[in-house]
């Protein structure tokens, strides 16, 4: 706790992280343990099966990890600005810090950073979080900011997106997340059902689910775009500006679901005109092969064949005998 014109800032809560929380990491540890788990069994998968084997579940890994991690994460959109500002109320002290703006599905993720950070007997280093998700309160979370003494730069930001902000982007920011966390959600559900149709094997349905996956995908990168065509209230900081742009986790998201547009393309096509190529890829020729090959090894006793054809054929039964 820190003494600054008579205020006493403190922070009882553990800050969040703006691009990586705990869930986020949860995720991402659960599909790296399923693709350990892989590497682990794929010595004993034989020939060019081995490559193709590696490169579907690789893939597949990727595909699933992505669409459940950004929902966690807070750079769908994001902002940097640098600027001279007010460090607290009722102050005339200036600082110079870095201010950004992070965007998520969920909520924003405030940050403050001093240029240097140790200024006016003050560690300038603050990252806070608001959320408006289902069961969380944006007002309120706001209200505790205010209690706390959080910096000025902060409070101003945040304060942007409150229910009672002219700026009235709360709802849209709201619901254009809700909405997109909903499609992807639907989208890793599609992802799981193309899986299961690819192991079956229907590779064609397999494919038209991937198809299906991407095109969720792209629903959500809509869903959340929307509110890039509402006018955003200006964010200044005396002659500076806060301007924000899609961030890492909307291009990723991109990224996926072209990556699964090509790939459901890649397989219906393959159906229709290379199927012996596709069987090969998903491994279903060497299958056949190798139950071909396993019985004719067969070991044949010849004692037991010798005697079945020695073996005295069944007489006719005569009724003239009886």
């Amino acid at each position: 706790m820190t003494l600054f014109n008579g205020v006493y800032p403190f922070y009882p809560q553990q800050r969040k992280a703006f691009v990586f929380d705990v869930s986020t990491i949860i995720v991402i540890v659960v599909f790296l343990t399923f693709a350990c788990s892989f590497l682990l069994i794929i010595p004993g998968i034989r020939g060019r099966a081995r490559l193709y084997w590696t490169l579907r579940v690789l893939l597949s890994l990727l595909v699933g990890v992505v669409i459940v991690a950004v929902q966690f994460t807070g750079d769908w959109e994001t902002g940097w600005v640098k600027a001279n500002t007010s460090y607290k109320s009722f102050s005339c002290a200036l600082v110079n810090v870095d201010i950004g703006l992070h965007v998520g599905l969920a909520g924003v993720n405030v940050t403050l950073m001093g240029n240097p950070v140790n200024q006016i007997n003050e560690t300038i280093n603050y990252n806070e979080h608001f959320s408006w998700s289902f069961d969380a309160d944006y007002d309120h979370s706001y209200s505790e900011g205010l209690e706390r003494g959080l910096p000025s730069p902060i409070l101003y930001v945040a304060e942007k997106f409150t229910t009672q902000s002219p700026c009235s982007v709360h709802r849209q920011y709201r619901i254009s997340g809700h909405y997109a966390s909903a499609t992807l959600w639907v989208a890793f559900c599609t992802w799981l059902i193309s899986n299961m149709l690819f192991s079956m094997p229907v590779l064609v349905y397999g494919g038209y689910m991937l198809l299906v996956t991407g095109a969720f995908v792209i629903f959500s990168l809509l869903s959340f775009s929307t509110v890039r065509n509402s006018p955003m209230c200006l964010i200044q900081f005396g002659t500076a500006t806060l301007h924000t742009g899609y961030g890492g986790s909307f291009w990723l998201t991109l990224a996926i679901g072209l990556l699964c547009f090509v790939a459901g393309i890649t397989v219906v096509a393959l159906h229709y005109f290379n199927l012996d190529l596709l069987k090969t890829f998903f491994d279903l020729h060497e299958d056949k092969a190798e139950e071909y090959q396993e019985m004719s090894e067969v070991y044949v006793n010849p004692h037991f064949v010798n005697k079945g054809l020695s073996s005295p054929q069944p007489s006719k039964l005569n009724t003239n005998s009886i």
